[in-house]
């Protein structure tokens, strides 16, 4: 089997996935097709002896379709341009039809109300709307004409139709029955809500690729390879396994590789989360998009191009976002039997009243158009986008950032939330949770020889110390002959008298005993805690606890989504005592603990049950990203790494973890809009449709004309759009 990608052209909405999913599949020889609609990209795996590249992209051109085979190895520059290429198109259009639009409302819809009479508004709102109609309008056109040569029916469907009837009629009437009036107005300004949605829809998904351009960008491009004891600076991509790189302070880490040479500390937070950097040596993995603390060390390469971890994360984050639905796919699904069914009842009512009961051309003609014009989709189009326009802006007022419709969609019936543990659950940064002295000596001169020696350093712990000796004021003293020894500690001389600061190797390697002190540092250990040990040259004077803490906040989210039948789990590379440790605090018993940054999304999926429940990410780190993605609903934390943000569906910007209750109560209430705009929506059509066909006309006299059917679908828009507005003051 073959895989290939597939950049595609033309894609109007999320149905049009589905339909180019269906045609690839048809294709002798395709064993699986994934069409991203984000991407606009399709993933094909083939068997090359039965079918051709060539063929596939045949396939997708003959449904309507544009179509390029992506080159391997390809940087995204030609996506990029293609994605700003579609949203420059996107935004030029709504200028457009914004000029002639607003206008038209002004004169259609505000003055002619009011009474006053503007020379010629016919033909003025006529010149106004042209434009929007045909120019504008014609992608809409274009993506009905596509639906029809399928036997389908989408969103362009029903913008076309509707708008169209509304132009025609309002055309016919200004040429040759002027009295009926005219709807020029209402066409312009749907299709300019319209395009609105579809910009703000192509800015979403130009973003959401940002996270994959921002994870590219981890790894550096060059890198220092030794080749017969020479240093070469060479292209990453030329590098290949079992080729030695030098790393110096400060660097990042290229690919994937095992440690020959050297020692040194490696903040791999970029990918495991985790705040402190690891110590590093001989033997040691290393992973490529890490940074480089202090040492220089050298390593073979073990894994290079699609094979490295960054690689394989990027790669997770792509096939996870194809697989999301948008909402609007419910507009999409009643459009496809909607459409028909009113074209066919417009037919019959023309057919009805000119063939069998023997109404006048003119009569025919104006009763089935009543009944295309009060069928508009007008209410329908606007159910989804007002309320999660609303939706979003009631969260961004409180500091939730939504990205779209398919997260509100899922997070009002989540089933499982996964949180992750470092700057999630915790603050992230280490903090001194305890200080304990011994012999002679106090917590205050402990902690102040300890900050004296560690003002020199640049670890997260040292930072923790120093922190803590600037809260009480303590006056810290110079250090002279400072050295870091990796993966022990440092050792200082203050006032000419030598000390050591670190793990219990340290004091080991200087014959310093440490026997009496084993189990208090194993209890603190066993609450999570790292534990530095301060010595001078005979004996150990005290010793310094660290632990990354928890938020506020963390316990009384758990409390609050377990009160709500959510079962919460937390997720970490960490080690299982610590994970225990943490989640214990936070009220947490479902742990999965030292868990490697591409499995985290195995676990999403394990939760998800082949998508039977469904299950919400919150993370900050670029590890997080990939489970973020995989996730129905990713949750980032606002002072996560951009990347995580940029994948997540929604982010809290307050680093408040409350928040997500808020925005699960946000999503419930979004939900019940939509649903109750698209039951007016549609109540309105099986109300006024018959009633537009004369089904009251014998009995009581009543004949829907084209006016009031157009005054009754506009009334149809107004309900939705007031009952989406109520959402503003929705208690979170």
């Amino acid at each position: 089997m073959k895989n290939t990608t597939i950049q595609i052209t033309g894609m109007h909405c999320a149905s049009c996935s589905t339909l180019i999913t269906k045609a690839l599949k048809k294709v002798e020889g395709v064993n699986e097709a994934n069409v991203n609609y984000s991407t606009s990209k399709a993933t094909i795996s083939f068997d090359e002896d039965k079918v051709k590249e060539d063929v596939l992209v045949k396939s997708i051109k003959k449904i309507g379709y544009g179509a390029n085979v992506v080159a391997a190895g390809g940087d995204g520059e030609a996506e990029d341009k293609f994605k700003k290429t579609e949203i420059n198109e996107l935004r030029n259009k709504l200028i457009l039809s914004t000029i002639f639009a607003f206008p038209a409302f002004l004169i259609g819809m505000v003055l002619m109300q009011i009474g006053v009479k503007v020379p010629f508004a016919e033909f003025i709102l006529f010149a106004l709307a042209t434009p929007v109609q045909f120019i504008v309008g014609k992608q809409f056109y274009k993506g009905m004409w596509i639906a029809l040569k399928n036997r389908s029916a989408n969103m362009d469907t029903l913008i076309a139709i509707g708008t169209t009837a509304a132009y025609m009629l309002s055309l016919y009437n200004i040429l040759f029955n002027p009295a009926a009036g005219q709807y020029f107005e209402t066409s312009a300004i749907l299709i300019t809500l319209v395009v609105l949605g579809k910009w703000l829809e192509a800015v979403a998904k130009y973003r959401t690729n940002d996270a994959i351009r921002k994870l590219m960008n981890l790894a550096p491009k060059t890198a220092i390879v030794i080749q017969n004891g020479k240093e070469i600076e060479m292209a990453v991509d030329d590098i290949k396994v079992g080729d030695v790189v030098l790393v110096k302070p400060g660097q990042r880490v290229a690919i994937d590789g095992v440690i020959v040479v050297g020692h040194s500390s490696v903040d791999e937070s970029m990918i495991t989360g985790e705040s402190i950097p690891v110590e590093k040596g001989v033997g040691d993995s290393v992973i490529g998009g890490t940074m480089n603390k202090h040492g220089a060390f050298s390593f073979k390469a073990t894994k290079v191009g699609e094979n490295t971890t960054l690689a394989h994360i990027i790669k997770l984050i792509e096939d996870a976002q194809g697989r999301k639905a948008p909402i609007q796919r419910y507009a999409d699904k009643i459009s496809a039997y909607f459409v028909p069914a009113v074209v066919v009842i417009a037919l019959a009512t023309f057919a009805l009243w000119y063939f069998v009961l023997g109404a006048a051309l003119s009569f025919a003609l104006l009763a089935s158009v009543a009944v295309l014009v009060i069928a508009c989709p007008c209410a329908l189009g606007l159910a989804t986008p007002t309320s999660i326009m609303v939706g979003t802006g009631v969260g961004a007022r409180n500091g939730i950032l939504v990205k779209g419709g398919d997260s509100l969609e899922a997070a009002h019936k989540l089933k499982y939330v996964i949180f992750d543990k470092t700057g999630t659950i915790t603050k992230g940064v280490p903090e001194v949770t305890s200080i304990t002295a011994l012999g002679k000596n106090t917590e205050k001169s402990v902690l102040q020889i300890a900050a004296s020696i560690e003002k020199s350093s640049e670890h997260p712990l040292a930072d923790a110390i120093v922190d803590k000796a600037k809260q009480q004021k303590l006056l810290l003293h110079n250090s002279q002959k400072f050295r870091a020894i990796p993966g022990h500690g440092i050792e200082a001389k203050i006032s000419g008298k030598q000390y050591y600061l670190g793990n219990q190797k340290l004091m080991a390697k200087f014959g310093i005993r440490t026997d009496s002190v084993k189990a208090e540092m194993a209890s603190l250990e066993a609450e999570g805690n790292t534990v530095m040990l301060l010595s001078d040259k005979k004996s150990v004077l005290g010793y310094i606890a660290a632990a990354d803490a928890i938020k506020d906040t963390s316990k009384e989210a758990v409390t609050a989504l377990q009160k709500m039948g959510i079962e919460v789990y937390m997720i970490t590379g960490d080690n299982e005592r610590t994970a225990k440790a943490i989640a214990s605090q936070a009220g947490i018993t479902n742990i999965f603990a030292e868990v490697l940054p591409q499995d985290k999304a195995n676990y999403v999926k394990k939760l998800q049950d082949g998508g039977k429940f469904k299950v919400a990410m919150v993370g900050d780190g670029i590890n997080d990203a990939p489970a973020l993605a995989q996730a129905d609903i990713g949750i980032a934390m606002g002072s996560g790494t951009d990347v995580a943000m940029e994948t997540g569906n929604i982010v809290l910007m307050k680093n408040d973890l409350m928040d997500i209750i808020k925005a699960f109560k946000l999503s419930k209430a979004t939900i019940a809009k939509i649903k109750q705009n698209m039951f007016w929506a549609l109540f309105y059509n099986v109300v006024g449709i018959p009633i537009a066909a004369g089904a009251l006309y014998f009995s009581y006299g009543i004949m829907l004309s084209p006016i009031i059917a157009g005054g009754a679908m506009a009334l149809s828009s107004v309900s939705v759009v007031t009952n989406s507005l109520l959402l503003k003051w929705v208690r979170l």
